[in-house]
């Protein structure tokens, strides 16, 4: 008998009441890693737009809301958005939720998307490039864009021949000495570059708050893959259902105000295909 038929014979073996059982204590040994006192949330100190150690950040306000619809208080973990940041904090069991995660993960259990937005293309107001919508638009050749090192729109330049002249900005990075998102705007300001490909969620709130003089394209017309939209959910552990359902109901339920702060940040939101901007209330 083989190692798989030998496991589906232990399980027909095993009366149904103890099987339940056996779930049942594995759900609680998870549920109750969840702080019942405390909104425990996994969070970059210096990760602005997104989240502060100061509690700037629109993640921050995400957080404040959805602790006072479980009447908790926020209390932060913090760590730098890099490589083992969901080790040392969410497996650790340090905290209890990302508020920011792309849905699909596989280090974490997606809750459901609260939010849905895509690469964009940013240029001065008063560019030649200010129509340009793709990625393989005519306009862009010759010219230097600012891409963040293995992220998506670098496929998009290399199919359509411009990763040679663009200049890549690192992906992971500790956000307290190096902001690569910053960097590039500055370099776009200044005239390094012709234009700038950042995550909308990163790109837009920077735009509104410190480059007003730029314009922000979402790029929703791409037709080639990799898609450049996602959807953004929070992350918790996988296993514990419970918790990522009262996260749902919270998330349907708040959808509203979930928007508001996101658009007052100036994220760029959209439909859940990804095909057209969403507007506020």
């Amino acid at each position: 008998m083989n190692r798989l038929a030998a496991l589906l014979a232990a399980l027909v073996a095993v009366p149904a009441g103890s099987l339940q059982g056996t779930v049942d204590r594995a759900f609680a040994q998870t549920s109750d890693l969840v702080s019942t006192s405390e909104f425990r949330v996994c969070a970059d100190p210096a990760n602005l737009p997104l989240s502060h150690e100061s509690g700037s950040g629109y993640e921050n306000r995400l957080a404040e809301l959805f602790a006072g619809k479980l009447e908790r208080p926020v209390a932060y973990t913090w760590f730098p958005m890099a490589t083992g940041f969901v080790r040392n904090t969410l497996r650790a069991n340090r905290c209890d939720v990302i508020m920011g995660y792309a849905q699909g993960h596989e280090l974490v259990l997606n809750t459901n998307h609260y939010m849905t937005s895509a690469y964009a293309l940013i240029v001065p107001k008063d560019s030649t490039l200010s129509d340009v919508k793709t990625l393989s638009d005519a306009a862009l050749k010759g010219k230097r864009l600012g891409i963040v090192a293995g992220s998506p729109p670098a496929s998009h330049l290399a199919r359509n021949g411009m990763i040679a002249k663009a200049k890549p900005y690192n992906l992971f990075v500790d956000r307290r000495v190096e902001s690569p998102a910053v960097d590039m705007l500055d370099d776009l300001r200044a005239g390094t570059i012709d234009a700038a490909v950042l995550w909308g969620p990163i790109g837009g709130p920077l735009v509104k708050s410190d480059f007003p003089e730029f314009q922000l394209t979402p790029l929703l017309q791409e037709e080639n893959p990799p898609r450049l939209f996602f959807r953004i959910t929070m992350g918790v552990r996988p296993g514990e259902k419970v918790w990522q359902r009262k996260l749902n109901s919270l998330i349907r339920r708040n959808r509203t105000e979930i928007n508001a702060i996101l658009l007052d940040a100036g994220v760029p939101l959209l439909d859940d295909m990804g095909t057209q901007t969403l507007k506020g209330d």
